[in-house]
């Protein structure tokens, strides 16, 4: 018989994504509907293992719903990467009272919470991450926000490029994955989509898309580039001096993780925590929550991160087609 789940533990951690605050709060009021405990452990791993550690009641997570970033903080930890670290995390989860254990986070995030599962402690991995890089999901927190928030300032850069009738190269963030800068190409109407998983590297074919674009009158040339990517100054550089047409360089950076998440993000988050929080309290472990052809779902974690993703084909034929 499964060892009844008395007290649910939840942390963030990795890079911050807006949204994760709606989790939180719904795996806390879940789990305190469902008649559990609640432990909220600030600053991720680092925090587990520095016994950062208090109880939540449903009022603590009051009023956290709109606010962007995380309550419980988060680090990154070297530490919890070693066989002795994680160890010291499990022990500490028994000392506290926490059988069962949520972890919003990226794929490193879920590495730990499948060290800690193995350990004995029943963890559930929620995925929290701008990029949209974990594979066994179609929906990652804060991504929602991310596109949104990098859409409206390329707005606003196309406006001025369009005024000094500039080449302005736009580099967003998502680490090595693309679906940031794809999204907001085609959201932007953009002339090129730069993304680690398509491109070749052949500038040329960049210069020669600015110099035919000049000649059929366009005014403007926007091209999102990829953090995979990269290298955006430089390459606004050699572009300029290659098309003669004045070109800047824009690196949006962190303001994409910030902000009032959007409803998407609220809305599937809730879900999202809300799940975690019932897996746990029906005894199941090393589970990661996902969202895949409209229904909230979850995934053994070693097979989760076992999988791999790639960007739709038909959605970057379609950026292609677009950007003519």
């Amino acid at each position: 018989m499964e060892k009844e789940i008395k007290t649910i533990g939840v942390l963030t951690s990795g890079g911050d994504a807006s949204g994760m605050n709606a989790a939180i709060r719904a795996v806390v009021r879940k789990a305190i509907y469902n008649g559990k405990k609640v432990k909220g452990i600030y600053r991720g791993y680092s925090g587990l293992l520095n016994e950062e550690i208090r109880d939540m009641s449903a009022r603590d997570v009051s009023d956290t719903i709109a606010r962007g970033g995380t309550i419980l903080g988060t680090a990154r930890c070297a530490e919890f990467r070693t066989e002795e670290g994680q160890k010291l995390g499990a022990e500490i989860c028994k000392k506290h009272g926490i059988d069962g254990l949520v972890v919003i986070g990226g794929d490193g995030s879920f590495a730990g919470a499948q060290k800690l599962a193995a350990l004995g402690v029943n963890t559930i991995g929620v995925p929290g991450t701008i990029d949209l890089d974990i594979a066994c999901t179609e929906y990652t927190i804060g991504f929602d926000t991310a596109i949104n928030t990098a859409m409206e300032a390329i707005d606003k850069v196309r406006d001025t490029s369009t005024s000094h009738e500039r080449c302005s190269i736009i580099e967003v963030m998502g680490r090595h994955a693309g679906y940031i800068a794809l999204y907001c190409g085609i959201a932007n109407g953009a002339e090129d989509i730069l993304v680690p998983e398509r491109y070749n590297y052949d500038e040329q074919e960049l210069i020669n898309n600015i110099i035919r674009s000049r000649k059929r009158g366009k005014k403007h040339h926007i091209i999102i580039n990829a953090e995979g990517i990269g290298h955006s100054t430089s390459m606004a550089r050699r572009i300029q001096a290659a098309t003669g047409v004045e070109t800047r360089a824009t690196i949006l950076g962190h303001m994409q993780r910030g902000g009032s998440p959007t409803c998407k993000d609220r809305v599937y988050a809730s879900m999202m925590g809300a799940y975690a929080a019932d897996l746990l309290c029906a005894g199941k472990t090393n589970r990661v929550v996902g969202y895949r052809h409209g229904d909230f779902t979850d995934f053994d974690i070693d097979e989760a991160l076992a999988m791999q993703k790639d960007l739709p084909e038909y959605m970057w034929e379609v950026a292609k087609a677009l950007s003519v």
